[in-house]
């Protein structure tokens, strides 16, 4: 048995480590960041919709999913 102290799995997650839960996030209910917000911001705008200004990471992220899919971003190419 190894006595280092590891980070990670020896097993690789099921649905990938990028794909996590956004409620499951260590830092999800942290302020969104300056990033987010400024994305977010132009989202919200393409489609019409105001959001509060006080958003966690996690929501923020779902927010962005959530427009994203709207507006057919992820599918431009």
């Amino acid at each position: 048995m190894n006595d280092k102290e590891t980070i990670g799995s020896p097993e690789p997650e099921p649905r990938g480590g990028l794909d996590r839960d956004p409620e499951d996030w260590v830092t999800g209910d942290e302020p969104m960041t300056a990033a987010q917000r400024s994305y977010l911001d132009t989202l919200a705008r393409e489609a019409g919709e105001e959001l509060p200004a006080d958003l966690t990471k996690a929501e923020a992220s779902e927010h962005i999913d959530r427009l994203q899919k709207k507006s057919g971003r992820l599918s431009e190419g």
